[in-house]
C-alpha cells in the first residue's frame, strides 16, 4: 500500500515522500497517528502545493542534523567495565549505557540513533556510528576500560 509521510520517519522516508509499506502498518499505524496519509491523486495535489513549505521544513531538519553532527564528530566517550580474564568482559557495554555516556557530557541522543551493530564485550577502542538524519552518520569513539 502507497501512502505520503506527512513526517519524516528514519525507517521509512522523509517528509513528503511517498513510500510503500504494509496494510497493516498503514492503517493501525501510521494514518490513525496522522504521521501518514493515503496516497491518492487528491492528496498528492494537496502534497505538490505544500511542497515549497515541506521544502523548508526538510532544509531547516537538515541544517539542525548537520549541526549536531558536527558537534559529535569525534567525540571520546569512556565506559568503565567490569572484566574478567584476558580483557573480556563479564556483561556487555550496549547502546544505553553509550547513550548515558553521552548524556553524562552533555550531548542528547536517542537510543535508536546508536547503530551498535552488535553489543561490546571486550575492553579496547571502538568506533560508533550515530545516525543523526538520514545520510548523516558522524563516528564517535567509545573507549572501553577495567573498572577499578
Amino acid at each position: 500500500m502507497k501512502v505520503l509521510l506527512k513526517e519524516t520517519i528514519d525507517s521509512l522516508g522523509i517528509i513528503g515522500s511517498e513510500v510503500t509499506v504494509k496494510k497493516g502498518y498503514a492503517r493501525n499505524y501510521l494514518i490513525p497517528r496522522g504521521k501518514a496519509v493515503y496516497s491518492t491523486d487528491q492528496n498528492r495535489r494537496i502534497f505538490e502545493q505544500e511542497k515549497t513549505k515541506l521544502d523548508l521544513q526538510i532544509a531547516k531538519e537538515m541544517e539542525l542534523a548537520e549541526e549536531m553532527a558536527k558537534r559529535i564528530e569525534g567525540v571520546e566517550v569512556k565506559i568503565a567495565a567490569r572484566v574478567a580474564e584476558e580483557g573480556r568482559l563479564y556483561g556487555s557495554v550496549t547502546v544505553r549505557e553509550i547513550a548515558d555516556a553521552l548524556s553524562a557530557i552533555g550531548i542528547e541522543v536517542q537510543k535508536r540513533m546508536i547503530l551498535l551493530t552488535e553489543a561490546i564485550k571486550n575492553i579496547g577502542t571502538y568506533k560508533v556510528p550515530i545516525r543523526v538524519y538520514k545520510g548523516i552518520k558522524p563516528e564517535i569513539t567509545v573507549v572501553i576500560e577495567p573498572e577499578l
